[in-house]
């Protein structure tokens, strides 16, 4: 239960450092940033599967990943 939690806690790190880098506010406040993170996590580790890893995260991939994740969102959304 206890690695859920931090894993939510760095998921959404991880998101609010995507935002930050980018610019850009995600609606959905916390659970945005978790969903950010959690799916630039997975992006991150399908292109770079090394780094340092904290909480089952490899934390520089899945910035990156966030980065990319929340400036297509920015892409998507800014054309609406």
């Amino acid at each position: 239960m206890l690695s859920f939690i931090w894993s939510l806690i760095i998921g959404g790190v991880i998101g609010a450092i995507g935002q930050a880098i980018v610019g850009t506010d995600v609606p959905g406040g916390i659970i945005g940033n978790i969903i950010i993170g959690f799916i630039g996590a997975w992006a991150g580790h399908a292109l770079f599967q090394m780094g340092p890893e904290l909480g089952g995260f490899f934390i520089i991939p899945a910035i990156v990943g966030a980065v990319l994740i929340v400036f297509i969102y920015d892409l998507i959304a800014g054309r609406m």
